[in-house]
């Protein structure tokens, strides 16, 4: 892509971005320099990094949103896992799965990348419907994220739930860790930035989730420390976040992030995905800290 492209690109994001602001004028320019500025570093970030980087990111304050290759497919990963772990909360607040009920497995069904489930193997031991959730979630166990596809109707029901939401672009077609494979122009298992945020949105800010249920999803995201060197790296200190990566073939590194500059301010919204790179983990961890320097800066210039 010519320099030229990225600049035109950038501006017709930043414009979109504005859609349905009440901002004018002056305001409205700025807003819109500000959006293109944004897009560009994004679009320069990629071409330095090697790979193809989509996100996008929404202040639900005022609604202002910019991205880069937002429309764009990129493999899930585990990033999926807090869709999961939301239909499963939902199906419990419907009366449908019981949240503290107990469900016990061989260790036959262990897969690679199970740190919790893998010290409960057996009849006498198991885990309850929650404590699956918040092992899926937290430390991005993979035994629990298939225990729970078991629970609720494997990959397919999960894609329908979310058809429900609203969401007809997201799909999770496999189980883990098979879902991981991210081959380029293969649809299975895949989002875009856009479809993510917005669903990550009515889970989590919406009317989906009772209050409770919300809170304790968020709870649980915050608790995660899997994107530690992630997005939130380039953030600052005192921002409050809470978050789930997703990591897989083809040096894939995701990471979808809900954040709160100030206490009792409403929170950004990130979701940022990367893939087909030379980098190692670490480089790809960078790029996705620079990439949350972008939003930062972002939102500390609306």
């Amino acid at each position: 892509m010519q320099r030229r492209d990225l600049l035109t690109t950038g501006l017709m994001l930043g414009s979109l971005s504005l859609m349905g602001c009440a901002a004018s004028g002056p305001d409205r320019r700025q807003q819109a320099a500000t959006q293109a500025l944004q897009t560009k570093e994004l679009a320069q970030l990629e071409v330095q990094s090697g790979g193809r980087l989509g996100l996008h990111m929404l202040d639900t304050a005022t609604g202002l949103e910019a991205g880069w290759r937002s429309q764009e497919r990129f493999a899930l990963c585990s990033t999926f896992k807090t869709l999961l772990a939301a239909q499963v909360l939902q199906a419990a607040q419907m009366g449908q799965l019981q949240l503290q009920r107990s469900y016990h497995y061989e260790s036959a069904e262990v897969v690679p990348w199970s740190p919790i489930t893998e010290k409960h193997v057996g009849a006498g031991a198991g885990m309850t419907l929650q404590q699956l959730c918040e092992a899926a979630v937290v430390v991005s166990d993979n035994t629990a994220a298939n225990l729970l596809l078991k629970a609720t109707g494997g990959p397919a029901l999960l894609t329908n739930w979310l058809q429900t939401l609203g969401d007809s672009v997201t799909r999770l077609d496999r189980n883990e860790p098979e879902l991981n494979t991210a081959i380029a122009g293969d649809e299975r298992d895949t989002t875009t930035p856009a479809a993510m945020l917005r669903t990550l949105q009515k889970i989590l800010l919406g009317n989906v989730l009772s209050e409770p249920h919300r809170a304790l999803l968020q709870q649980w995201l915050v608790a995660s420390r899997t994107g530690d060197k992630r997005l939130r790296a380039g953030m600052p200190a005192d921002w409050k976040a809470g978050g789930k990566t997703g990591s897989g073939d083809n040096a894939t590194a995701n990471d979808t992030l809900i954040v709160w500059p100030k206490p009792g301010t409403a929170p950004l919204l990130v979701t940022a995905y990367f893939t087909g790179s030379k980098l190692d983990a670490t480089g790809r961890d960078a790029v996705l800290a620079k990439a949350g320097e972008v939003v930062s800066r972002w939102y500390q210039q609306l």
